[in-house]
């Protein structure tokens, strides 16, 4: 038997792809994330064994409990699904547990799911590409700090390539980021929008400026766009 990976897309249940889909009808054991839409959890056959794994903020589950969770699961020679958010390999762990899977000589397979850092701004109308605006774009994690550090982040540098900014998991950072950006060389009237359960029925989007991305109140999972295309879509 085969564990699946499978990205359950950027929030509506309908932007899951028709392969998840169908793994998620034949499921033995489901394990799934706290953000995904709790719909498909629907889609599970009668009896499936349904696993919460979501990181709680306050209660976290280590993701090494998470890895051998999958390899208990996938030894047992039952359909087991691994439902994550967005898409599986774009700041999902995925790559951790794949590896985890490998070295336990377990078959497995990764489904694409819609990722929330293009999906997320595309439903508020953001093009994160638009000629004669931007002509590339990057997707990073909030994470502040230690820039040299393994799998830090270069704000600097970040701040003078241009083009436009995704950041992901940022609203705790969001003042440390802009001020960043700013000292990098990224005017205060850089346009910004924040997008708050982008894709679905509770969506809300906040348009400001990087000078003024600190007032923003909106809590996680918001998404921030950074640069001109954020002016888009208004």
């Amino acid at each position: 038997m085969t564990v699946y990976l499978v990205g359950a897309g950027p929030g509506d249940p309908e932007l899951l792809t028709r392969r998840g889909a169908a793994l998620l009808e034949k499921a033995d054991v489901l394990i799934h994330d706290r953000l995904i839409a709790h719909e498909l959890l629907s889609l599970a056959p009668p009896g499936a064994e349904v696993i919460d794994v979501g990181k709680t903020p306050g209660q976290p589950r280590r993701q090494h409990e998470i890895n051998q969770l999958l390899v208990e699961h996938g030894k047992t020679g039952r359909e087991v699904v691994r439902l994550k958010g967005g898409d599986p390999f774009v700041f999902g762990r995925g790559g951790e547990e794949v590896e985890a899977l490998q070295d336990a000589g377990i078959d497995y397979e990764v489904v694409p799911g819609v990722s929330s850092a293009f999906a997320v701004p595309a439903a508020a109308g953001i093009p994160v590409t638009h000629r004669g605006l931007s002509s590339s774009v990057t997707v990073v994690t909030g994470h502040t700090g230690d820039s040299t550090a393994p799998g830090g982040v270069d704000w600097d540098a970040l701040g003078r390539a241009g083009g436009t900014l995704v950041v992901l998991m940022g609203m705790a950072t969001r003042s440390a980021i802009a001020a960043e950006l700013m000292a990098s060389g990224r005017p205060p009237t850089t346009p910004v929008a924040v997008v708050h359960w982008g894709t679905t029925d509770r969506q809300q989007v906040v348009r400001t400026t990087l000078g003024s991305l600190a007032e923003v109140d909106l809590p996680a999972p918001s998404i921030i766009v950074i640069g001109p295309v954020a002016a888009l879509g208004g």
